[in-house]
């Protein structure tokens, strides 16, 4: 922080200015300087000093939100001497402070929990925290949030403990947690029906049965099963409590998982689950939604935990079939809300018996799914005075695209012939209104690819009504009805009649695709020319987007068959519109959205007549890189790699399109290299690296020859780091693919060229790249991409084993061996074992375990 430490007077107006500015401005600044603050090593003693003032709410939420933020992100500033003291005064603090509001206690209590799971020193806090705390009922609230958030923490993202210590802390919340629940149940005696408190111990209780520490059997007969079971009968409990009550039992019942381990808690659960129904019921009469909600999460949690022996022994024990009639009663509820709560238990039930193939256990539960697939189809349709097709981006539309994906997964058990003959004769029969009909033929089209095409009749009756349908029908009917015929297209298939003289371009002679084309592009082009040559209105140019939008989907579904020897029939019409695509371009380059529209609408036109585009290779490039000079749109980029993908075989295009790749690039590097530039354009990352992959594949020679490929390496290794699934992706499979060129297509005749020229690239940068991949992977990226990782440190060492082991042991000395807390991250067993797994591998897979296990030690 520039100017040395602030006053305390400064920091308390700028925390004014946050919270009473009323200059958004004023906020703003106010904002960016406390961030600013926060950031530095002043933090730690000037939030330390103003909750000892306690001036105000304010001041005090601020300092103890970043006491939190710093041990949780900065705890390695502090020297080991100072931790006990810090330990002391939070402490201190959290006592002071308790009566002043309780989302300041919170962010305390978590920066005391963060504390002692990252301070190795002070061993069975739990213990030290009740001992000192439980004969002072006034300290009970904060003593319990403490209690709440600790096993909370210990999976937190924000703070990386690593495999050995989690564990370590695991194993010591296990040890004292009888002593915190016995506290919990004489909180509860204590305090009788003190509702506040009735809801801390219901959150805290939950939170220890999410770790998965607690004893089942010491909870099977403990005291606070059935208060909680005591909560959730009664009418009236409130919104908070009940809502506490329901959380703490989805957790119960999510911990005894596996039952057979459990037998005893599983029963207590089981039992006191089923005596809500009566409850629910009073619920749905007093029309209280969030309590209906609360009892149909505690019903599905019944079911996913018992799933395994509901369809192992049904209707014997705890396999009792009235689990499933409880999730039929919720299903029956009015707001769709309530029964798509259950939607995964209803496709695991599937998932399990479809694996089990046993017709008698499928006789048995097949009533069950029958009585849910009508509830689903009352559920779904639409409000009666619903205008236009159905929305399938709301809410309700997407429950909708959720009913289609269940019923698709459960229909096996009714039979799709059967259900789908069902439904229709609901329709044949009666003449029920616009909304059951279009519902029912929403889940029509569910199952339509289940139902066997042979020689059906009922299918083309079907599709016979739906040609038929009046004009008059409401819109969304015919809709659904067409989405219905599209999922029946074997049908249409073998029943061309009924869809008469259709065209389609693609099925046209050649000569007369040009001709058509020619046409069609017209319309567009005339607009486009149209809106170029209007006057700018305020400054403004019209939007072209319409026209170009419509152009891109001509080309992408224009794809005839079109023999060696033979002239694109599309590439006299594409050279036709280029000029007008140009100026639209040029017009429109500062527009970021506007010109991705034009690229994508070349990338088509490019793709449809592959090389017969290459009378626009130069014009096109030459636009290309004088607009990304000014405005540096990634789209080009990607853009550049379809060009590479269609030319970059061709002799007489490669030198121009490695032109075209470095004066992109220029502008490339300049914009990555600002402060935050990797972070702040994650897209121009993802398309530079989709472009020199494309490179990689089509003139590998091309590339790796020439003086940019050095700049792109550099740029690879800090861009391992940047945490965004696209990017990273991009990334990895570039220098993957770059190094795989090294050993890959040994017969051909450059093969010995690539070799020595990935062999000198590996010289240079082979070992910054395998130690920036291993802190990459144990600091920065998340788990999902390391199979990547994994995939590019594999052929490093398929390329040079031996050089790779040495490399990788280097890496490896430069991890840090302990936290800041004093705790070991990794022990000099756990590396020798990694590296020797690593360098051992015979497959990838083998290399991608390893690095998993071994990065949760840093995590």
């Amino acid at each position: 922080m520039e100017g040395g430490k602030p006053t305390l007077a400064l920091v308390y107006q700028a925390v004014q200015a946050l919270y009473h500015d009323p200059d958004p401005a004023g906020k703003e600044r106010a904002s960016v300087w406390l961030g600013e603050l926060q950031r530095s090593m002043y933090a730690w003693e000037i939030s330390d000093q103003l909750l000892q003032l306690k001036q105000d709410v304010e001041s005090c939420y601020f300092a103890a939100q970043t006491m939190k933020m710093k041990i949780q992100t900065s705890f390695y500033e502090l020297p080991p001497e100072t931790h006990i003291a810090l330990r002391d005064s939070l402490l201190s603090h959290i006592q002071n402070l308790k009566d002043l509001s309780p989302i300041i206690v919170t962010q305390l209590a978590l920066a005391i929990a963060d504390l002692a799971l990252q301070m190795a020193s002070w061993k069975g806090c739990v213990h030290t925290l009740i001992e000192k705390y439980n004969n002072d009922i006034s300290s009970m609230t904060f003593l319990i949030e403490i209690l709440t958030v600790l096993p909370e923490e210990v999976h937190s993202r924000s703070l990386r403990i690593g495999a050995n210590r989690r564990t370590e802390i695991i194993e010591d919340l296990a040890y004292y947690s009888s002593t915190v629940v016995t506290l919990l149940t004489s909180c509860v005696e204590k305090t009788g029906n003190d509702e506040k408190m009735l809801i801390k111990v219901f959150r805290c209780l939950g939170s220890w049965f999410n770790l998965g520490v607690l004893d089942s059997n010491f909870m099977a007969t403990n005291q606070l099963l059935m208060v909680l079971f005591q909560v959730l009968q009664r009418d009236e409990t409130s919104t908070n409590l009940h809502e506490a009550a329901s959380d703490c039992v989805c957790s119960a019942l999510y911990a005894i998982e596996n039952v057979d381990t459990n037998v005893a808690l599983a029963l207590q659960l089981f039992q006191g689950v089923l005596t809500l129904e009566t409850a629910y019921h009073m619920a749905v009469a007093r029309e209280d939604l969030d309590k209906v909600l609360n009892y149909c999460r505690i019903f599905t949690e019944l079911c996913e935990t018992f799933l395994e022996t509901t369809v192992r022994s049904p209707g014997q024990g705890m396999g009792d079939l009235r689990t499933l009639e409880l999730l039929l009663i919720c299903a029956g509820h009015p707001q769709y809300e309530v029964v798509e709560i259950s939607f995964n238990f209803w496709y695991r039930l599937g998932e399990h018996l479809y694996k089990t193939n046993d017709p008698a256990l499928h006789s048995i539960f097949r009533p069950y799914i029958q009585r849910l697939l009508h509830g689903l189809a009352r559920h779904c349709q639409l409000d009666p005075d619903h205008e236009g097709i159905p929305e399938d981006t709301d809410d309700f539309g997407e429950f909708r695209m959720r009913v289609s994906d269940l019923v698709k997964d459960v229909i096996f058990l009714v039979g799709s012939m059967e259900c789908f003959s069902q439904l229709y004769s609901t329709l044949k029969e009666g003449n029920p209104p616009w909304e059951v009909t279009e519902a029912v033929l929403f889940i029509m089209a569910a199952i339509a690819k289940s139902v066997d095409p042979e020689n059906n009749p009922t299918l083309t009756e079907v599709l016979e009504q739906i040609v038929l349908l009046p004009e008059t029908v409401h819109m969304a009917v015919r809709y659904t009805s067409i989405e219905l015929v599209g999922e029946m297209s074997e049908v249409v298939d073998r029943n061309p009649r009924f869809l008469g003289t259709a065209l389609v371009l693609a099925r046209l002679p050649l000569e007369k695709i040009a001709e058509c084309l020619s046409d069609l592009c017209a319309v567009q082009v005339l607009a486009l020319k149209k809106l170029l040559a209007q006057n700018p209105s305020n400054g403004k140019t019209a939007d072209p987007t319409v026209w170009l939008d419509r152009l891109a989907v001509i080309f992408r579904h224009t794809n005839p068959i079109v023999e060696n020897g033979q002239t694109h029939p599309c590439q006299k019409v594409i050279q036709e519109i280029w000029p007008v695509l140009s100026e639209t371009l040029n017009t429109h380059q500062a527009d970021n959205r506007i010109v991705e529209r034009c690229c994508r609408c070349l990338r088509f036109a490019v793709r449809c007549v592959g090389k017969g585009s290459a009378s626009l290779l130069q014009p096109l490039v030459t636009q290309m890189v004088s607009v990304y000079q000014v405005y540096p749109h990634s789209c080009f980029l990607y853009l550049g790699s379809i060009l590479v993908d269609e030319y970059g075989m061709e002799d007489g295009c490669r030198q121009g399109l490695l032109d075209m790749l470095q004066a992109l690039c220029m502008p490339t590097f300049q914009l990555l290299e600002q402060a935050n530039g990797l972070r702040n354009h994650p897209d121009t990352v993802d398309d530079l690296f989709r472009l020199a992959t494309r490179f990689v594949q089509r003139s590998p020679v091309t590339l790796l020859s020439s003086s940019i490929i050095v700049h792109i390496i550099q740029c690879a290794i800090a861009a391992t780091t940047l945490d965004h699934r696209d990017a990273n992706c991009s990334v990895m499979k570039f220098v993957r693919d770059l190094i795989h060129t090294g050993v890959s297509n040994d017969h051909e005749d450059d093969f010995e060229v690539r070799k020595q020229l990935i062999a000198q690239a590996m010289e240079q940068h082979g070992q910054q790249l395998v130690t920036q991949l291993m802190h990459t992977c144990c600091f920065c990226l998340p788990p999902y991409t390391l199979p990547d990782v994994a995939e590019v440190l594999w052929e490093v060492m398929v390329f040079d084993r031996p050089t790779f082991c040495r490399w990788l042991e280097n890496a490896l000395k430069g991890l840090p061996k302990e936290t800041s807390g004093g705790a070991v991250t990794v022990t000099h067993k756990q590396l020798t074992d990694f590296h020797k797994q690593v360098t051992s591998a015979e497959e990838c897979k083998q290399v991608c375990w390893a690095i998993r296990e071994f990065t949760r030690l840093f995590r």
